[in-house]
């Protein structure tokens, strides 16, 4: 008896299966020749699989997304958050500071590792948590490496929240400065006195595939100490750009897919 041919769901099972089971995040050629789909083929389901968050897309390479992190931890060992690991664990020794990684979700961020000096341990990990952009520093950097057109839904949401867009305590103007510096900054806005600066790290498509969040007390992000924990978080957030874009960083990308609605 002849096998059935596979279905759409087959192609998005077998895709999102090879993904998490990988030890390092694959190519798409690598993915299309495991799964035995055409490459064109492949690239048209992982759109689909990104934009619905079960597969993050970082430069070239392909990595489980938030959906697969939140259904399976043996998908999530192999995950961004295991490659960050290191690199969070170097910058919170450096500075001092708690350490988060996030991803962005359809409106919001998610906060999927963290690390946590002991002096800090009065302050909340949010571990697993989803932020909104009008409070916290991770998903602002986020926003602000998004074209236009992609920040609507974060928009929506601080603006539901009642959160003002215009003026100049404004969410846009939190944005644009955030854009213009590269990182974003909060004192005190969720939970005082807790202070956070936070650096998206952008793939070479120019899509902000995670942020890093240095998060401790007031005082840790005095004016003096800024320029420092700028640097670190610039070379902390360079090197996970790196490690995601692998040894081939220098190959050109596969075409990217559209951002609209992605993990």
């Amino acid at each position: 008896m002849p096998e059935a041919p596979r279905t759409a769901v087959d192609k998005a099972l077998d895709l999102v299966e090879a993904v998490a089971r990988a030890a390092q995040p694959p190519r798409l050629t690598d993915l299309a020749e495991e799964v035995g789909l055409h490459r064109a083929t492949a690239y048209r389901v992982l759109v689909d699989l990104v934009r619905r968050g079960w597969v993050l897309r970082a430069g070239d390479r392909y990595l489980p997304g938030t959906a697969v992190l939140q259904l399976s931890s043996s998908a999530a060992r192999n995950s961004l958050g295991a490659l960050a690991r290191p690199v969070l664990v170097a910058l919170s020794e450096h500075t001092g500071l708690m350490v988060n990684l996030q991803v962005p979700e359809a409106d919001r961020s998610r906060v999927i590792d963290v690390v946590r000096p002991d002096r800090l341990a009065m302050i909340s990990s949010l571990t697993g948590q989803a932020l909104p952009v009008h409070r916290f520093a991770g998903p602002l950097a986020l926003v602000a490496a998004l074209g236009p057109a992609d920040r609507i839904p974060y928009l929506r949401a601080a603006e539901e929240a009642g959160f003002p867009l215009e003026g100049a305590g404004g969410l846009l103007a939190d944005i644009e400065e955030a854009e213009r510096t590269g990182f974003a900054v909060e004192y005190g806005r969720n939970e005082q006195p807790v202070a956070s600066l936070a650096r998206a790290v952008v793939t070479p498509s120019g899509t902000p595939a995670c942020a890093l969040t240095l998060v401790g007390l007031g005082p840790d992000f005095a004016e003096d100490r800024l320029p420092g924990l700028r640097e670190r978080l610039r070379e902390a957030t360079d090197d996970l750009a790196r490690i995601l874009s692998g040894p081939a960083a220098s190959a050109p990308p596969s075409p990217a897919p559209s951002t609209e609605g992605t993990a």
